[in-house]
């Protein structure tokens, strides 16, 4: 989803906002994201003390998570120059093929989005999930961005990839967490 909530204290259970971005400006919390093959977007603004954790699927990532993100982070006092992210492991365009009506689907909001997609067998291509987050990012007014470049779907010995688990017929129950706090 794009949606994002702001958390100043801990909250558990039914408390728990049900969005795809925590927000704190908080010492001491810990905000952070569950993710299979979406990218996990950790941000921070150390100077105004705001910092921020991203889950961002292609979905949420389309309909604008991450612009969402830094939105509610300047609310708070961070400055978009000041933003430094850092995405996680994620699913990477040689491991992602999709179908031409999942390249479709970008294409009719923005033709540019073709940048995204590698071709592959035919009426398939490989999208570049890491890319197109970090485009968000950029969009957002992000300018520094670091990408681990590491592909949850290639290195079964570091990490899930719910992809790889539906494709080999295994259990997916597996899942990578993503933190980050203030002192």
């Amino acid at each position: 989803s794009p949606d994002v909530a702001v958390v100043t204290e801990p909250v558990e259970g039914d408390n728990r906002p049900r969005v795809d971005a925590l927000v704190t400006p908080t010492p001491g919390l810990l905000v952070g994201v569950v993710t299979a093959d979406c990218a996990p977007v950790l941000l921070a603004d150390q100077l105004a003390g705001v910092v921020a954790a991203a889950h961002a699927g292609w979905r949420g990532a389309k309909e604008g998570v991450l612009a969402n993100t830094v939105e509610a982070m300047v609310s708070l006092g961070a400055q978009r120059a000041q933003i430094a992210a850092a995405i996680g492991p994620t699913i990477a365009q040689a491991s992602y093929e999709v179908d031409d009506g999942f390249r479709d689907q970008f294409l009719a909001d923005d033709p540019a989005s073709d940048d995204f997609f590698a071709l592959g067998k035919p009426g398939h291509h490989q999208f570049d999930l890491p890319a197109f987050v970090a485009a968000q990012l950029r969009a957002a007014g992000v300018e520094t961005i670091e990408n681990t470049a590491l592909d949850t779907y290639a290195d079964p010995a570091r990490f899930f990839s719910f992809r790889r688990a539906t494709h080999r017929g295994e259990a997916a129950y597996g899942r990578q967490g993503s933190f980050i706090g203030l002192r």
